[in-house]
């Protein structure tokens, strides 16, 4: 599996880039953020790991310039800033996932392997899933409204394929972080609802029909009304 890690610490992009290759990854390393958006655009990868604070071309507008490139690559942001906002801003520019630095080594493979398994778990036969006029395909990973071609992440899209394989039914917070993000996540964040707008803004926003639908204390529910 081929990574670029995007990482302007020498000491970090030297830890990495040993301990991913001894894990049997082939890893391209960029130092700055226009580097890093060249390669990045130059050849396909199976994942991208970005600092969010780089030299030259920060790691937001790199990330937002690869998604546009490429919506489906599963991106990895990390960020020595903890706080939430910090962290919503990395996830609106089209991050996945984010790690917040110092982060222990087996956890950012467990993420990596996360990210990658939504995108090559669904099998090539796999049937696609439809509520009214909206149309997903786990084979292609291709979104369709009413005709009209919808971009998502992987974890945009991963999150919508679940909620459409649960279509009518009342998912909670907690099922989605078990299930969509495979880990953990502080269950005070508003990381749910900043993808639950993602998608609303992507598939909802300028149809007459409403599909994701929030119950308030209980959940979301995707269903025709």
């Amino acid at each position: 599996m081929k990574i670029l890690l995007v990482e302007d610490e020498p000491s970090v992009a030297a830890f990495l880039h040993q301990g991913l290759t001894e894990q049997g990854y082939t890893v391209d390393l960029a130092a700055d953020g226009m580097l890093g958006l060249h390669r990045a655009q130059s050849k396909p990868y199976d994942c991208l790991i970005l600092d969010q604070m780089l030299p030259g071309l920060s790691g937001l507008e790199v990330c937002r310039q690869v998604r546009a490139h490429d919506p489906g690559v599963p991106i990895l942001m990390l960020t020595a800033l903890g706080e939430t906002d910090d962290k919503i801003r990395g996830l609106d520019a089209g991050a996945d996932d984010y790690l917040v630095k110092p982060f222990a080594f087996a956890e950012l493979l467990a993420r990596l392997r996360a990210l990658v398994r939504r995108r090559t778990d669904a099998p090539a036969t796999a049937a696609a899933l439809r509520l009214a006029d909206l149309t997903l395909d786990p084979a292609t990973k291709r979104v369709e409204r009413a005709g009209q071609s919808i971009q998502l992440t992987a974890r945009e899209f991963a999150l919508l394929e679940y909620l459409l394989r649960h279509q009518g039914r009342v998912v909670s917070r907690a099922e989605l972080l078990e299930h969509v993000w495979d880990m953990n996540f502080d269950t005070g964040s508003n990381v749910i609802d900043v993808y639950i707008n993602f998608l609303r803004k992507k598939a909802d926003k300028g149809f007459s029909t409403k599909l994701i639908h929030t119950l308030v204390g209980m959940g979301y529910v995707l269903r025709e009304e």
